[in-house]
């Protein structure tokens, strides 16, 4: 999935910590960055929130985890902001039916 605008980083946190499995964050030097671990989340979360973060991809490798995480990011704005919308494309790739995966 294909991240974009993410603002409410908290919300996001929250449905990660809340996955069964892990989740990744890939940019496209390649960097794979393990949500599930804190160290990994912090550089991860600075780099979505960076100029770069529209070029970051996310994966999960459970297929609840990634019903979670599309539930999340379909819900659009809250209180105003926008928030970031999942590219169809990408979907599954963590489960080897899209890209690469990380």
């Amino acid at each position: 999935m294909k991240l974009q605008n993410i603002h409410e980083v908290e919300d996001f946190r929250k449905v990660i910590h809340q996955c069964k499995d892990d989740v990744f964050l890939k940019s496209q030097e390649g960097d794979v960055f393990n949500l599930k671990s804190a160290m990994s989340e912090y550089i991860a979360l600075g780099r979505l929130l960076s100029e770069q973060g529209d070029s970051l991809e996310l994966f999960a490798s459970n297929h609840e985890d990634e019903g979670l995480l599309l539930s999340f990011l379909a819900r659009g704005p809250r209180r105003g902001r926008r928030t970031s919308r999942p590219s169809r494309s990408a979907c599954g790739a963590a489960r080897g039916h899209g890209s690469d995966g990380p």
